[in-house]
């Protein structure tokens, strides 16, 4: 028997790859297939179940092409009704893996069909549990998502959590070992930690929600409490999980059209596509095309591409560095984001070569900045988390996280210049490609970010006033 876990850093979410004699079960498989493909046919295994732990909500699951390309089943736990052909297991259903078990325990909470898995080893022991969004490392699922799906609060999925957790995960040894659906840096939840790998032992000693005194109204205030909107593309995936989706091929094939700069000017004209721009900021600063929107693919790119964009079915047209169309393609795939018409050929140079128009992001270093705002009172929006924020700032910043930029962009003055910063740039050269393709110019980004400027003799502070938080 053996146990992989293929964890993908941009997505924070973990797939998980088993084999048993000659047999192999996957585990909430990413969109693209042909990676599982390979390694099943390197190994010399056959691909016998694909397991589900729950409709996912932050990624597209690659589980129906996965099925149609080696025939294997879809396992769902109780409660999940597909658009496609799958097995609705029951709570204890066993499935046979070479010499190895995999029990269903139904474990509903974070969604209503939500399903960890257990695995049974050669020797009859209770060796791991694939806990899905259910219990991560350090936290558990957030109970919001499902609301409208289940016909209930996010108080009564809470409650809900809590006792799946009590009967069905706390009870197992403590030395199984928990695999989760996710880490760190994931909107499923709000506390996890960078660990991705833990023992029911160790969580229920360290995990806040799993506390041996803790009494369901407790753990429902404190699940509850704190939790931010989810990202607005999360509806959208689960539709897709369930209902299905393009193959993966069809769509990278869309995406690797190469364009030529006035088919690619043509094509933005004709669609009203979004031109995403994916190359460092530091280079989009320097000249782009017009109206373009920057997210990097050096930093967490498809759940920013998600949050920002949110329709899933909005056209697009790619301009990247020469080399990375397939990465960014793969990689909006991962999040719904199908509807990708091309690229544009040889990158942005191709573009600046036609003589085409270019805009430029107004950028200053850490110390102009310091000087800058050392001579005028000027407003200053900081774009990083609330959290980040809180632990220290620019005496004087406004908070206004880039995760809702939709919302506070309608408070922006036209007429009143600001500087804007993030940590170190990812985040804020977003903010300011939003804001000048709704027409905003009257801003300074801040090179390096708050990295940068903590280095300068520009005030900070841990203060957090309330009037400079985004309402």
């Amino acid at each position: 028997m053996e146990v992989e876990q293929i964890y993908t850093g941009c997505l924070a979410q973990g797939a998980y790859y088993i084999t048993s004699n000659g047999e192999a079960a996957i585990i909430d498989p990413l969109r693209e297939v042909q990676p599982y493909l390979d390694r099943l046919k390197k190994d010399n295994v056959q691909l016998k179940y694909i397991f589900e732990t729950h409709f996912h909500a932050d990624f597209v699951s690659g589980h129906v092409d996965l099925g149609k390309k080696t025939g294997a089943p879809i396992v769902y736990g109780p409660n999940a009704a597909c658009e496609f052909d799958c097995i609705s297991a029951k709570d204890g259903d066993i499935f046979e893996l070479g010499n190895v078990k995999i029990k269903v325990l139904h474990t509903p909470g974070h969604t209503m069909e939500s399903t960890s898995y257990l695995l049974i080893d050669e020797e009859g022991k209770e060796h791991a549990v694939f806990t899905g969004d259910t219990l991560f490392i350090g936290d558990v699922g957030r109970p919001d998502l499902a609301q409208k799906a289940a016909n209930m609060t996010q108080e009564q999925l809470a409650a809900t959590l809590y006792h799946s957790l009590r009967n069905k995960i706390m009870t197992l040894p403590d030395e199984v070992i928990v695999y989760p659906g996710h880490g760190a840096g994931s909107a499923c939840g709000k506390n996890m930690s960078k660990e991705t790998v833990s023992t029911i032992g160790t969580q229920k000693q360290l995990n806040y929600a799993l506390r041996a005194s803790m009494t369901e109204a407790e753990f429902v205030k404190e699940v509850t409490d704190g939790l931010l909107p989810p990202p607005g593309y999360f509806g959208m995936n689960v539709a897709m999980n369930k209902k299905g989706y393009e193959s993966f091929e069809q769509v990278l094939n869309q995406g690797m059209q190469a364009l030529s700069a006035d088919e690619f000017e043509a094509a933005a004209e004709e669609t009203d596509a979004l031109i995403l721009d994916t190359r460092k900021d530091s280079d989009f600063a320097k000249g782009f095309i017009p109206q373009s929107i920057n997210i990097g693919l050096g930093g967490d790119f498809a759940p920013w591409v998600g949050a920002l964009i949110v329709d899933v079915k909005h056209p697009i047209l790619l301009v990247t560095e020469p080399g990375k169309e397939e990465e960014a393609v793969t990689r909006l795939s991962r999040v719904g984001f199908d509807n990708v018409l091309g690229h544009l050929k040889g990158g942005f140079t191709t573009w600046l070569a036609s003589g085409k128009e270019v805009d430029i992001v107004n950028r200053v270093t850490a110390a102009a900045f310091a000087q800058q705002i050392s001579n005028t009172e000027q407003d200053i929006i900081d774009v990083r988390k609330e959290t980040e924020y809180a632990a220290e700032h620019v005496d004087g910043a406004y908070s206004k996280p880039l995760a809702y930029i939709n919302e506070w962009i309608k408070d922006i003055h036209p007429g009143k210049h600001f500087f804007l910063h993030c940590a170190g740039g990812y985040r804020s050269m977003m903010a300011a490609s939003i804001l000048q393709a709704r027409g905003f110019r009257n801003f300074t980004e801040v090179e390096g970010g708050f990295n940068a400027i903590a280095k300068t003799d520009v005030p900070v502070t841990d203060f957090v006033c309330q009037s400079k938080i985004m309402k």
